[in-house]
């Protein structure tokens, strides 16, 4: 992948986290793809389902559906934010080789971790990103707060 490939599917993931603000959630927003093609976009849609674990990353592997083991090792997860544990680990299970995230000033927890699992992790510092979380920690803090369990 080039980083104008990248940047397009990133783009995807942006759009999900907007779409996500816009109906009242966290935006944060991710896509998984596949050798260039688009499988899922996903989006945190924990308020929107009142769920526990509908991040955005698990929501954008739940939406791809059953796939083959194969299909996830030759895959990539662009997310709008560090990946969490619970969604780090779900990578890992299904063995991602590869993640681009979009930001993690606001929160990074996982990155690490997926590194010595073997997991390529590029940060690529996208402003758009970083406005969106800057924008969800000023106008809804309690949210955030109750999605990551942490006061900003």
């Amino acid at each position: 992948m080039t980083r104008a490939d990248d940047a397009g599917f990133l783009d995807l993931a942006i759009e999900q986290a907007r779409i996500g603000w816009a109906e009242g959630g966290v935006p944060i927003g991710a896509a998984l793809v596949h050798d260039g093609t688009v499988l899922a976009v996903g989006r945190n849609r924990r308020v929107q389902l009142n769920s526990a674990i509908r991040h955005g990353e698990t929501d954008c592997i739940e939406n791809a559906g059953r796939l083959p083991a194969a299909v996830y090792r030759r895959s990539v997860l662009y997310t709008t934010l560090s990946p969490c544990f619970m969604c780090a680990g779900t990578a890992l299970l299904y063995e991602i080789p590869r993640i681009v995230v979009g930001e993690n000033r606001t929160f990074e927890a996982s990155e690490d971790w997926l590194r010595s699992h073997g997991t390529v992790v590029d940060v690529v510092d996208d402003q758009r990103c970083v406005a969106l979380m800057e924008r969800m920690l000023r106008e809804r803090p309690s949210l955030w707060a109750e999605d990551i369990g942490e006061m900003p």
